[in-house]
């Protein structure tokens, strides 16, 4: 009986290790990037991962990692490639909102499953939910700047 029992737990714990191993192979390389920076304070103005982000600098750093340049600003950013319905959102697209009352002010990645990650003045980099209260009364729009190819070179898909 102790045999059996050992056996089984022995067969779990592989099983288990086998499916934590699948899916940290299966996450994207967006997903890691973004993983490498998590929790980098907020910094105005910042765009190095050794002094902090502000959120356009924070996209500048991730999509720097894939050679791809956009504008600094979250304003400047928000008229960068091309409009997407949010319901129509995929992995690598920019979310944008206005958190202040005069127009965009704060931006994100948009990262799946209804979240993106951005540098937040009090979190640093961290992911959110589309539907947090606060961000979802302030979302404006969101826009698509990377290629077809370059979505499928990020993502793996």
């Amino acid at each position: 009986m102790k045999r059996g029992i050992v056996w089984l737990l022995s067969i779990v714990l592989l099983l288990s290790f086998g499916s934590e191993k699948a899916s940290a192979d299966d996450s994207s390389r967006l997903d890691q990037e973004v993983n490498d920076v998590m929790g980098t304070p907020y910094k105005w103005g910042g765009t190095k991962a050794s002094e902090g982000f502000d959120c356009s600098g924070f996209i500048i750093y991730i999509f720097g990692k894939f050679n791809l340049d956009l504008p600094r600003t979250s304003k400047s950013q928000a008229s960068a490639g091309e409009y997407v319905a949010k319901s129509d959102l995929r992995p690598g697209d920019l979310v944008f909102f206005d958190t202040g009352g005069n127009g965009i002010s704060h931006a994100g990645i948009y990262v799946g499953d209804n979240k993106f990650a951005h540098s937040s003045s009090n979190k640093g980099v961290t992911i959110t939910s589309l539907s947090s209260g606060y961000y979802k009364e302030r979302y404006v729009t969101a826009r698509r700047t990377i290629s077809e190819s370059t979505y499928q070179k990020i993502t793996g898909n």
